[in-house]
């Protein structure tokens, strides 16, 4: 997949994946084009773009928990709708409760004995806040990335814009969540850790296997996960997906309450937060897979004295692509610090209209299209990065 101008491609396929049964939209699709590397991935609502340079093509359609299809294009119009029918779940003939923990057992250890072989590429980072369901950020930035089986290994900036209006709280450096965030670490105790994919799981978490999912040529078990109520410090549930038969961890989507972040202003106070991960992994071959996408999202009430309580929201989506075993010449690839700011490193970068307005891996929805266009009008990717005389916004502060 390439960063190309818009003049590269003869066609702009425009479309929509559902599901078939229910009809409702299936987010974080992968559609390729069969036999070339060209490819993307639907967004939140199911919708997707695609530049082709020639028609008709055959879109190869996959997605987790659904069967993978094929469709033929003719024409870029109308806009298609893909309607994948759901995966068939079966219970095997084991020991349901000894299954799900053997198999996270297994997984721990595949990821272990295979994190230090590592993938480089790109990847597409987009963040949008919202007061009360008004955006008031927006953060895209293209980072020359380094992952491996487990996480973000190291990032530094290639593009990237920012713009906000003045707001109670702003979230310039959430991106250090998805950056940070990871299913393994080395340089951790893993006696001690709380991590599902530890030694510890076992007896830190209650799993149940929900079924196997027979996904073309793989049988993927999908096993619920949740803290054991002894742990008092850390709340957790979800569900990860893990290959049965190579052990590898096909995704992990994950909430949690346990957010510790706060304002500058010590009477601000924050209520009911929920922090959620949800990381998909490449459906490649080999022992191991390399990252496809981190959905990161935060949202909580902001309390203050004398003030009806508002609604905060963050959603950030980060999608891997040219993604390969070899490092880019030049790239330098930092792990991700504290005191390392996205503004301050969003500052040194041209902003350049051409590129996000013509670049086929920026994806967005009609209404976040919105977003970037009132902002756009008001020049404010042009100005908002430079210092203003304007009254501070508070910041987060972790």
């Amino acid at each position: 997949m390439a960063l190309g101008h818009a003049s590269q491609a003869q066609y702009l396929l425009k479309g929509t994946t559902i599901d078939k049964d229910t009809k409702e939209v299936i987010p974080f699709t992968s559609i390729g084009v069969k036999g070339s590397s060209n490819g993307t991935t639907s967004n939140a609502n199911g919708e997707f773009t695609l530049r082709v340079s020639t028609l008709p093509v055959t879109l190869m359609v996959s997605e987790l928990s659904h069967q993978r299809d094929s469709v033929v294009v003719t024409s870029a119009e109308p806009a298609l709708q893909i309607a994948l029918a759901s995966a068939s779940i079966v219970l095997p003939e084991v020991e349901i409760k000894s299954y799900a923990a053997t198999l996270v057992t297994r997984a721990y250890s595949h990821m272990k004995a295979n994190y230090s072989r590592n993938f480089y590429g790109k990847a597409y980072y987009r963040q949008i806040t919202r007061l009360d369901n008004d955006p008031t950020e927006l953060q895209e930035m293209i980072w020359n990335v380094k992952s491996s089986n487990a996480r973000i290994e190291g990032t530094s900036l290639a593009q990237a814009r920012y713009a906000a209006k003045d707001a109670i709280i702003n979230f310039r450096d959430f991106s250090f969540y998805t950056r940070a965030y990871g299913l393994y670490d080395a340089n951790v105790d893993s006696t001690k850790s709380l991590a599902l994919l530890s030694p510890n799981a076992a007896e830190n978490y209650i799993l149940e296997l929900v079924g196997v999912i027979q996904q073309g040529d793989r049988d993927v078990a999908e096993i619920s996960f949740e803290t054991s109520p002894k742990l008092k410090t850390y709340r957790a549930k979800g569900t990860v997906w893990i290959d049965v038969d190579s052990y590898k961890v096909a995704r992990f989507h994950i909430t949690t309450p346990n957010f510790t972040g706060s304002a500058n202003n010590p009477t601000y106070k924050f209520k009911n937060t929920q922090l959620e991960f949800d990381i998909v992994f490449q459906n490649s071959p080999g022992p191991v897979s390399p990252l496809d996408h981190i959905s990161t999202n935060l949202s909580f009430d902001i309390e203050r004295p004398g003030v009806k309580p508002k609604r905060m929201a963050v959603s950030a989506y980060t999608f891997f692509f040219d993604t390969g075993e070899t490092p880019a010449a030049a790239a330098v690839y930092r792990k991700p610090a504290l005191q390392e700011k996205d503004l301050d490193e969003i500052r040194k970068t041209k902003y350049d209209p051409e590129f996000w307005a013509n670049n086929p891996v920026v994806k967005r929805t009609p209404l976040e299209d919105e977003v970037a266009e009132s902002f756009e009008k008001k020049g404010a990717f042009g100005t908002m990065v430079k210092p203003q005389p304007t009254k501070p916004t508070r910041k987060l502060q972790r």
